[in-house]
């Protein structure tokens, strides 16, 4: 059972440069291997001014492809609260995108870019806010989605069709966890509040860090009639400033090499790396200020969507990330005038036909552009 962020199906080189600690875990042939060494990204620097209507820099650069206009007029009741994300079905002959909206539901933009439907969803998960989404795939290749209900304290399973199919509800006092720290919390009656899951090895790994928690839970899967998922006593990480603990806990990423864990830390500016085991690996630093929310991976680079940048006059940033080096910094408000622009919460990159997209939600106001890359 795998996400679709692990990228099983198909073969990407790294697009993120993994800083670890300790003893050098280097894989040859890919340039994802660990150094024992954390450094600062570069950052790459401006080819000349922008040409109008472009971001981006070097082979990088795009263009508005679709706007929030391109929406379904259903999905537009619950664009300017959008506070999720989007999940790419990268198996091949796939391709489909799929985001929620609050009051609206479940949304698929189809592998061509060229349709946007409104699924239908279960009244509660469409009425609530879908904090991110993911796609994984069991045994048979069959598809699911997962979506953390931030607002509801519930996280849930659903068909690529939106028929739900079961809900792993909030921690209580009499579930069992390994540390201390996370038990006392529930017993106390802490708020489960979930912003992000991954799947890996037939496992959720869940982010907590708009709670005091913020600590990455985990909880095993089974699909066995109608499917099931169930608390794990092990976590890891913790709300600080030490290695492997977070500001925020946001985003959730499995990496390129199908087995690292990688968490978008919010208010650290920096990606954090562990194995399934919760061992810090290590982490990229981002430029301070840039807030980054979550990542994805394609075609060798790592897209990081950033609620904030360095400049916050100028919007907000989305980093695509090759080789620990920030190669392109697309600025959708800045540079291409789309004015909600100036939080992103989440942004996502596929490839067709040898021509990049980067598909971006706004936050706080809530917008939606497809972005194509400028040849």
């Amino acid at each position: 059972m795998m996400s679709e962020k692990q990228f099983g199906r198909v073969v990407l080189g790294a697009g993120i440069a993994l800083l670890g600690v300790g003893t050098a875990m280097a894989h040859p042939g890919h340039s994802h291997g660990f150094s024992s060494i954390s450094t600062p990204v570069k950052v790459a620097a401006a080819d000349g001014p922008a040409a109008p209507g472009v971001t981006g820099q070097g082979d990088l650069k795009f263009e508005v492809y679709k706007t929030s206009s391109a929406l379904p007029e259903a999905a537009m009741k619950g664009l300017n609260a959008a506070h999720g994300g989007f999940a790419v079905d990268r198996r091949e002959g796939k391709g489909e995108i799929y985001f929620a909206l609050p009051e609206v539901g479940i949304i698929r933009i189809s592998a061509d870019l060229s349709k946007i439907d409104v699924l239908p969803t279960d009244a509660d998960m469409a009425a609530a806010n879908m904090h991110n989404t993911t796609i994984w795939y069991n045994k048979k290749d069959k598809a699911f989605l997962t979506f953390p209900g931030n607002g509801t304290n519930k996280v849930y399973t659903t068909t690529i069709d939106g028929d739900l199919r079961f809900i792993l509800d909030a921690p209580t006092a009499d579930t069992q966890f390994d540390e201390a720290a996370v038990g006392a919390y529930f017993t106390d009656g802490g708020a489960f509040v979930p912003t992000d899951v991954e799947v890996l090895d037939k496992r959720f790994y869940v982010t907590t860090g708009y709670s005091k928690l913020d600590w990455v839970l985990t909880a095993d899967v089974k699909l066995k009639d109608g499917g099931s998922a169930e608390w794990t006593p092990f976590a890891f990480g913790g709300k600080g400033d030490g290695p492997g603990q977070f500001g925020t806990g946001h985003g959730i990423t499995i990496a390129p090499d199908g087995k690292t864990i990688t968490v978008a830390d919010r208010p650290n500016s920096e990606i954090e790396s562990f194995d399934a085991n919760g061992k810090y690996l290590g982490k990229l630093d981002l430029p301070k200020g840039s807030l980054p929310c979550d990542i994805d991976y394609q075609s060798g680079y790592t897209v990081v969507g950033c609620l904030r940048g360095p400049d916050t006059e100028k919007g907000a940033p989305i980093y695509l990330v090759k080789d620990g080096a920030v190669v392109s910094t697309v600025m959708i408000k800045e540079d291409l005038g789309l004015e909600k622009f100036t939080h992103i919460h989440n942004a996502v990159m596929v490839e067709r036909d040898g021509t990049l997209y980067v598909i971006a939600q706004a936050w706080n106001p809530g917008d939606f552009a497809i972005l194509k890359q400028v040849k």
